[in-house]
């Protein structure tokens, strides 16, 4: 279907301001009567607190206030689990913990009195593996995991020594699946840790008010979730929260969580000023959101003929030292629920234990847990066809979804493009063309993601000028979501994109937004949208055919141009107009969306990478880049592109460089001239594929996008490696040292 507005590539609407440096984020707020915090943190991953000294902080000039855990007793915060005190007390449980915080006239006031504060400690042992965390004699982090609200329930018997969650998904016989395979495979893959690279750090400002009430200026992406946190957490009625939306920049799942608003919460409590914190980078990086570690073991069967018949996981993930800033309500990291979705898996068993460990507190990371899974199920799929001496991209074909299949996990979808979607990339990556090429190879990697749905609020205000105003709940974290909003609303109303413009204030102001993240944006904000624009729509035809002497159902839309049978006509700006001058103001039309009926859909990515190994250092030249994907309908090709290019820089770097290593209990990796990230000069030249059908859930057909693309780039990679110098590595980031070292083995 031709569409005047939607599937064109639109500017960014908020573009202008970012360029310009016009847009404001959570730092750059001017406050009257604003104070300053900074936190004190622990040296150690573990200890006793035996002294806080904090006298010489308290009688600095421009010091307000000076609190520990002392201050703030019996106060823990999270997501779901409450675990994580704002100040800690008696123990510190990794290098980064909150032990002390300061309110003054300055930065560099609270700065010098956080170097007054003096903290002794006894060291502890510590673990950061999360497999060893598990064991009896490990350290114990927490002493009674149980005792903390919405604790995750383990299954009766298990022993929950240092155990975060325990998650299984299963389906089918698993153990008949065994039987029926010609050959079981082994093997154990890791992942690090590593951080979301945003550049905008952690901030935020709040100001609890005389009367108790209280306003948050944060950089999150989930205001109206926010604000209830803080109502359940600090025990303040949600009505007297008001969380005010400012852009974000940069997110990558982490900041959905209170992070740094708890201590500038009970540090503006305190003075009944406003506070602002903001984190530098060495801050972001022991305290910030960071990705989960994984050691993921798998068990794969395969027939003679190289179908699956069973597939096995066992993963461990290290949690970090609290489960706060998880959102899920098993507390744990789903990516496992998805393990090989995109094949014909008969019986199927992933079991997920997330540790408590002595490093930062990891959270979902754009796709939680996905880019962990796909790198060892797609590494070892290439692995099962070099044993069984079958194409990698032949076996592919013999086991992915075609229409009628269920995924392993039992559930059905209609409209599965895998097959067009991996034919697509094969075709115009040129893959294998030309034959062998001394120390370069071939890899690809599969994926399928669908698009999560729920409810959201939106309104829309006409004015007297004929604009549209959109009312979103929706913070501004980099997709695009309000150029798709406008375009949505353009197309149903038949205006010019000038004529329709995007307004967001705070919690107050509409009933609920579920905010942005997990690729649902224009899922649920957006059905919200196109609801209220449907509705003001029939309104204004209803107006039409007053004027125009018809029945409402005898007005035809083109575009902004509303026509009777008799030729008679007007447009929807002067039944705008017209509306606005009626009612003696703007007109302003809130709307709810409940999902109902949704359909039953995936959306399936395939990637392929052509790299070239330099045998005498082991450095990776990734030479072509190609990713193909069923995106339902487009909506708007410059910024669907965008978030596909950006999702695969992401793939990128968690493949080749990122990565945060612990030594001696202490990330070694705090400013971001050692904890490497991908710049322009490291990404390789890029194909995206779109295979377009109007299929997907969302206003006009679309499907998600933001996170599909950085999954299967890490898998691709390490199999065109392996493809290149025969040397299959199990561990990322696939760094120059572990290839040549392994190249010298072999």
């Amino acid at each position: 279907m031709a569409y005047r507005t939607v599937g064109k590539a639109l500017p960014r609407i908020e573009g202008e301001g970012k360029v310009t440096g016009k847009t404001k984020y959570a730092a750059d707020l001017p406050f009257e009567g604003l104070l300053w915090a900074k936190v004190l943190r622990s040296p150690i991953p573990h200890g006793r607190i035996l002294n806080i000294d904090t006298s010489k902080a308290k009688t600095l000039a421009g010091v307000h206030a000076v609190l520990t855990g002392a201050d703030v007793p019996n106060v823990f915060v999270g997501t779901r689990v409450k675990d994580q005190p704002v100040l800690v007390t008696d123990r510190v449980r990794f290098v980064g913990d909150a032990v002390a915080a300061v309110a003054a006239d300055s930065e560099a006031i609270a700065d010098e009195a956080i170097g007054l504060i003096d903290v002794e400690y006894e060291e502890l042992p510590y673990v950061d593996d999360p497999v060893e965390a598990l064991k009896p004699t490990s350290p114990l982090i927490h002493e009674d995991r149980n005792k903390y609200r919405n604790a995750a329930k383990l299954p009766e018997g298990m022993p929950g020594h240092n155990l975060q969650s325990y998650v299984l998904w299963k389906n089918g016989d698993i153990e008949a699946g065994f039987q029926k395979a010609a050959r079981i495979f082994e093997h154990t893959f890791r992942t690090p840790l590593s951080h979301h690279g945003y550049i905008e750090p952690c901030a935020c400002t709040v100001h609890v008010h005389d009367d108790g009430s209280v306003e948050v200026w944060p950089s999150n992406k989930g205001p109206w979730g926010l604000r209830d946190q803080m109502a359940e957490d600090f025990g303040v009625p949600k009505e007297k929260i008001k969380v005010h939306i400012v852009h974000v920049g940069g997110d990558f799942g982490a900041k959905a969580s209170l992070i740094d608003v708890p201590v500038t919460y009970y540090l503006s409590k305190a003075t009944k000023r406003p506070v602002k914190l903001v984190f530098d980078y060495t801050d972001e990086l022991l305290a910030g959101g960071h990705r989960h570690p994984a050691i993921l073991s798998l068990r794969t069967g395969v027939d003679q003929n190289g179908n699956f018949t069973a597939v096995k996981a066992t993963i461990h993930f290290s949690g970090g030292a609290y489960g706060s800033q998880k959102a899920n309500p098993q507390v744990t990291v789903l990516g496992g629920r998805r393990l090989a979705s995109m094949y014909r898996v008969p019986a199927i068993s992933c079991e997920t234990y997330c540790s408590y460990t002595n490093q930062v507190p990891c959270t979902q990371t754009r796709t939680p847990g996905s880019p962990q899974v796909v790198f060892a199920f797609e590494s070892q799929v290439d692995i099962i066809a070099k044993e069984m001496g079958i194409d990698a991209l032949e076996l592919r074909r013999r086991n992915i979804l075609r229409d009628g299949d269920a995924n392993p996990m039992g559930e059905k979808w209609s409209d599965i493009l895998m097959g067009e979607v991996l034919e697509r990339v094969v075709k115009t990556s040129g893959w294998k063309k030309g034959g062998a090429k001394k120390n370069r190879g071939w890899g690809m990697a599969l994926y399928d993601r669908g698009t999560p749905e729920g409810k959201a609020s939106s309104a829309l205000t006409l004015k007297a000028d004929g604009k549209v105003n959109i009312l979103t709940g929706v913070p501004d974290v980099g997709p695009g979501y309000y150029t798709i909003s406008q375009q949505m609303v353009c197309e149903t109303l038949g205006l010019p994109p000038e004529k329709v413009g995007v307004v967001f204030k705070d919690t107050d102001s509409l009933p609920f937004d579920p905010g942005t993240g997990g690729s649902k944006q224009t899922n649920t904000s957006g059905h919200a949208v196109k609801k209220s624009a449907d509705e003001v729509r029939e309104k204004l035809i209803n107006l039409a055919a007053r004027e125009l002497g018809c029945q409402p159902d005898e007005i035809r839309q083109q575009g902004g141009k509303l026509t009777t049978p008799n030729k008679k006509s007007t447009t929807t700006q002067k039944m705008i107009e017209l509306a606005v001058k009626e009612n003696g103001g703007p007109v302003f039309h809130l709307t709810n969306f409940v999902p109902k009926d949704m359909p039953k859909v995936t959306g399936f990515a395939a990637q392929v990478a052509e790299v070239e190994v330099d045998p005498t250092t082991g450095g990776v030249r990734v030479l072509n880049l190609t990713t193909a994907h069923d995106t339902g309908t487009v909506l708007n090709h410059l910024t669907l592109t965008g978030q596909i290019e950006g999702g695969v820089v992401t793939g990128f770097g968690f493949a080749l460089m990122e990565e945060n290593p612990i030594v001696d209990g202490k990330i070694a990796t705090l400013t971001l001239g050692e904890s490497k990230l991908p710049c322009i000069a490291d990404v390789p030249p890029l194909k995206t594929v779109l295979v377009e059908s109007p299929t997907g859930p969302t206003p006009f057909g679309g499907k998600a996008i933001a996170e599909n693309p950085n999954v299967p780039t890490a898998a691709a990679i390490a199999n065109a490696i392996a493809d290149a110098c025969g040397v299959r590595l199990f561990e990322l980031p696939l760094s120059a040292e572990k290839i040549y070292w392994a190249m010298n083995r072999k």
